[in-house]
């Protein structure tokens, strides 16, 4: 009987994070959405392991310019509901991304991401800023655009 000594191991790379700067204006919503939810879980990276965080943080700019296909800029609709009877808001893309352009990207990643505990974790990570200006620049993230 042969008894395998070799132990595999996870790297522990908590120390070095990546920064990653995406540029929105002109994208197509649900394109850029998957390419940042699989960079967002570190699919990209041969260290990936499904059950752990990624150290892969994510700047996104000009989300306020980010595209739809079709009518959805008028017919595509976002409920929210308070809890109490009569509570239910709708609005439709256009309005909500004047009011909170932020909104939009951020529940289309939530919903591409696994539906765990891991995704709320996931998405402290994910920075969404409606224009060109962030705070961020001294992490010296690397543009993806």
């Amino acid at each position: 009987m042969f008894i395998n000594y070799n132990k595999t191991y996870i790297s522990n790379t908590s120390k070095n994070k990546t920064w990653y700067l995406i540029d929105a204006k002109a994208k197509t919503l649900g394109r850029i959405s998957t390419e940042i939810a699989f960079l967002l879980q570190g699919k990209n990276l041969i260290t990936y392991t499904k059950h752990q965080r990624s150290n892969v943080n994510i700047i996104i700019i000009n989300s306020h310019f980010i595209n739809v296909t079709g009518k959805k800029r008028e017919q595509k609709l976002y409920k929210r509901h308070s809890g109490r009877p009569g509570g239910m808001k709708i609005e439709n893309f256009h309005s909500l991304n004047i009011r909170m352009p932020n909104k939009i990207l951020e529940k289309s990643i939530r919903g591409m991401l696994p539906k765990n505990k891991i995704s709320k974790r996931l998405l402290t990570q994910l920075k969404i800023y409606a224009d060109n200006n962030h705070p961020h620049t001294a992490q010296k993230p690397i543009d993806l655009t």
